[in-house]
């Protein structure tokens, strides 16, 4: 189930890039990402809070980049927790240049797994909650003000 969320940012299409692009700015903007660690070309691994307040290591890869209009990358999930709970799991980014900033389209792409799949409204409300979260980051980060 893919689920996709827009908002406008007061800012060019490449300083949201700028800060999109790159994992380390990922605290500034993404949900409970307290860090990010071993940022290489290819993928780099978050660090989140739970809400239990544990520190949480997921691992990304890069899937598709095209400078500066649409990035894509996907969980690692082979051998973790998530495993259990989904097949797939990645976020995707696309920006359009619009009158008075940039158009920011953000889309996550969740397969559930086992009983996941039989709760789809529960994935839907939390994949538009965090993804709401991030573009308020977002536009926190780049339009220079705190979320």
């Amino acid at each position: 189930m893919t689920t996709a969320r827009s908002r406008v940012v007061a800012s060019s299409r490449e300083h949201v890039w700028d800060i999109v692009a790159d994992p380390w700015h990922e605290p500034r903007w993404w949900p409970r990402v307290q860090r990010v660690e071993g940022v290489r070309g290819d993928g780099w691994t978050s660090v989140l809070l739970s809400a239990r307040g544990n520190a949480v290591r997921v691992d990304w890869t890069v899937e598709a980049t095209e400078r500066p209009v649409r990035r894509r990358w996907r969980q690692e999930l082979a051998g973790t927790p998530f495993e259990r709970l989904f097949t797939r799991y990645a976020v995707e980014v696309e920006l359009e240049g619009v009158e008075g900033g940039t158009a920011v389209t953000l889309r996550l792409d969740q397969r559930p797994r086992g009983l996941a799949r039989l709760t789809p409204w529960l994935l839907l409300r939390a994949a538009r909650q965090q993804l709401d979260s991030a573009l308020e980051g977002l536009a926190g980060a780049v339009e220079g003000r705190s979320a």
